[in-house]
């Protein structure tokens, strides 16, 4: 994941070696990325544990958490640069964990959302201050390895989730979905205070624009609430349309405010440039049919083919763990060449997966044919798009803008995967997906996976060769 940078840190002087700030920096982002994929394998058993609750209503476990880490994310880099990164990664850290112990202690689902949100609050200032905190700890020659370690070990926790998830809540039950978080975070906290230095930038630091974030938490939120609550009570219901439409005043107004303040929750002023522009709304697009496809296949292997859920997380895995060997060598090729072909060529490939499983997949459990072949596309196709949008959504920006860029556009994949999980539940709607509803999922994918491919057309991320001298 890509997180406000500073870019011109200097390494930290200190006579002992970067390595264990990079172990405590990443293993604190490793417990936050497994955090996300793990609950969408916990979310059956969750429905089974809170019956009266109803699938829209849990579904805010999901979606409270990733709107609040998305809002907060860019503000949380500058009060990092401000307020200390040791500071704030530690806070962050004690929030999450917190919030972790909070979920498995919860009795009811309104307690079970506000300490989720109170994890997302935590993930979001730990996110930034880690790789600040990263970045310091090593000399400008092995920063390159250092960070791109830390991303692979994010790749490495969605791939780990759903099985890991699924093991633990089928044996122990869901609050172990939580629980997981704390012996290790626990043990990276206390080695966090012991070594790691303190460091700030006050020149870039920038106080949390509080209106802005509450604008966009509200916007998105209101948006996020009509989707959810309309298969219940109808697309047309007075409700959903109120509810919607509020949503868009309400970003509507953040536009206005972000246009107005300094320092606001996201700089709109990043999105004059016209491949950020593209990249950003490629982002969304694949975040909603990326989060629907990781939702949908622990609803159906375990709703339509009755897998436990120890079987179903070992389903969803395969098809991760391509992501990160994948996303190595497309690196290699897009550094000579460009993002647009695996741009287009990797959601091309996505939208194959999901014309795969919209076609072949039925209700008899078949992994082996029916399913696997649809798991290795997607795997495929995520692991050349995903990182790809990362890195040329800064392609074209000044060094000095890559941070808050990279951070708007997590930010804006984030949003996305909120958007994607609400889709769901307003399509499905039941404890249990059935058939039709998961092909409706896999039109609403194939759609996504056309609509990013036609935005990254226009793309262009190759290294611009300076113009020959003109002879005189």
């Amino acid at each position: 994941m890509n997180v406000p940078l500073a870019p011109a840190l200097q390494a930290q002087s200190s006579s002992i070696s970067p390595w264990p700030v990079f172990w405590i920096a990443s293993v604190a982002v490793f417990l936050v990325s497994i955090d996300v994929t793990l609950l969408y394998a916990a979310f059956p058993a969750l429905q089974r544990a809170f019956p009266e609750a109803g699938s829209a209503h849990l579904s805010w476990v999901l979606t409270g958490y990733t709107l609040v880490f998305a809002a907060l994310l860019v503000p949380a880099g500058r009060f990092a640069d401000l307020r200390g990164r040791k500071r704030t990664f530690l806070l962050g850290l004690a929030m999450f964990l917190g919030g972790s112990l909070g979920c498995g202690l919860a009795r009811d689902v309104a307690t079970l959302i506000a300490m989720r949100v109170a994890q997302g609050a935590g993930a979001a200032l730990l996110f930034p201050a880690s790789l600040s905190i990263l970045l310091a700890a090593f000399p400008a020659s092995k920063r390159a390895v250092a960070v791109g370690l830390w991303g692979a070990v994010s790749g490495v926790a969605g791939a780990l989730g759903p099985s890991l998830g699924s093991f633990l809540v089928d044996r122990f039950g869901w609050p172990w979905a939580f629980f997981l978080n704390l012996p290790l975070g626990a043990i990276t906290l206390w080695l966090g205070w012991r070594i790691l230095d303190e460091s700030r930038d006050p020149e870039r630091g920038a106080p949390i624009d509080v209106i802005g974030v509450v604008l966009l938490i509200l916007g998105v939120g209101a948006i996020t609430f009509g989707l959810v609550q309309s298969e219940a009570v109808g697309w047309m219901s007075p409700m959903v349309i109120l509810a919607i439409a509020g949503g868009l005043a309400t970003l509507g107004a953040f536009v206005v405010w972000a246009r107005t303040v300094r320092a606001p929750a996201i700089d709109l002023s990043l999105f004059q440039d016209r491949t950020y522009c593209y990249i950003n709304l490629a982002s969304l697009f694949f975040a909603i049919g990326f989060a629907m496809m990781f939702f949908q296949t622990f609803l159906f292997t375990t709703g339509v083919w009755s897998y436990s859920l120890t079987r179903a997380g070992l389903a969803g895995s395969l098809g991760p763990l391509l992501v990160v060997p994948t996303a190595i060598v497309c690196g290699r090729f897009a550094a000579r060449a460009g993002h647009k072909l695996l741009l287009v060529t990797g959601s091309l490939i996505s939208t194959a997966a999901s014309i795969w499983f919209a076609l072949v997949p039925g209700i008899n459990p078949d992994y082996l044919h029916t399913w696997l072949p649809g798991a290795l596309l997607t795997g495929l196709g995520v692991g050349m798009v995903m990182p790809s949008l990362s890195a040329a959504a800064v392609a074209h920006l000044p060094p000095a803008r890559f941070g808050v860029g990279s951070a708007v556009n997590q930010a804006v994949r984030q949003m996305g995967s909120v958007l994607g999980v609400a889709l769901t539940v307003a399509i499905t709607g039941h404890a249990t997906l059935n058939l039709a509803a998961f092909h409706t999922l896999c039109y609403l994918q194939i759609a996504l996976g056309f609509a990013t491919a036609i935005l990254c057309v226009p793309v262009d991320t190759r290294s611009r060769a300076p113009a020959p001298a003109t002879a005189h």
